[in-house]
């Protein structure tokens, strides 16, 4: 019966019902190929799983090198080029956020930066959403001795460390990242990165000294706060 209606169509018929055909294909090759585009876009929202966190997937960029780009232009310049990001932080590797996991996976993700011969201080920030079950105390504890013992000659340093360890657990997620001029770049805060701070004008990011370091984190004595609230009244 088939082949009997195609002997009985006309020409035309039998060229539209090509044309259908073709037209068919050309739209579903135009989808597929618009789905792969999207998913090899350069940057890609993705669904973090937390309130107020957005999460952007890269594809051929190194997230550290981009924010560390993007803060010290704003560090430089002192321009305010958003209004409602407050940080911006890489994560350059992800795994299951327990604690045989992180130790596991970590002892290869620190290697470019604290195997020998490389090494360097460091310091460790932690920070947990929607996650309850892990401690604070033992990941840090954990983590520090995991880079000990890549190389003995990296030393903790809390006012003025080379690199920062950021550990950033969402739901079931650790996100982790190293990064560098952490203290110089107000932990990555976009809006305190552009305030204008006497003490650190002359300075260029990864070249603080522990000294100069000291004066950008040092808390505000009794009387010093007295002082600028009896200015703050004269004025």
């Amino acid at each position: 019966k088939f082949s009997d209606h195609e002997e009985r169509l006309s020409g035309s018929e039998r060229e539209e019902d090509e044309d259908d055909v073709e037209a068919a294909l050309k739209k579903e090759v135009g989808q597929i190929r618009a789905s792969t585009e999207q998913k090899l876009r350069r940057f890609q929202s993705v669904e973090s799983g937390a309130n107020n966190v957005v999460f952007i997937r890269t594809r051929g960029i190194e997230p550290e090198n981009l924010v560390h780009h993007i803060l010290k232009d704003m560090h430089a310049t002192k321009k305010k080029k958003t209004r409602v990001i407050l940080r911006m932080l890489p994560i350059s590797g992800t795994c299951k956020a327990f604690m045989e996991d992180m130790k596991k996976y970590t002892e290869t993700f620190f290697e470019p930066w604290f195997k020998a011969p490389n090494k360097g201080t460091f310091q460790i920030v932690y920070k947990a959403r929607n996650n309850s079950h892990m401690s604070r105390e033992e990941v840090i504890k954990e983590l520090a001795g995991i880079v000990g013992s890549l190389n003995p000659e990296n030393k903790v340093d809390l006012n003025n460390p080379q690199y920062t360890i950021v550990v950033e657990i969402i739901k079931n997620v650790c996100c982790l990242s190293v990064v560098r001029d952490y203290v110089l770049f107000r932990k990555y805060n976009l809006q305190e990165v552009v305030k204008n701070n006497k003490d650190d004008t002359q300075q260029t990011p990864s070249s603080l000294t522990e000294e100069q370091n000291s004066k950008v984190v040092k808390p505000e004595t009794k009387e010093e706060k007295t002082s600028k609230e009896v200015k703050q009244e004269d004025k």
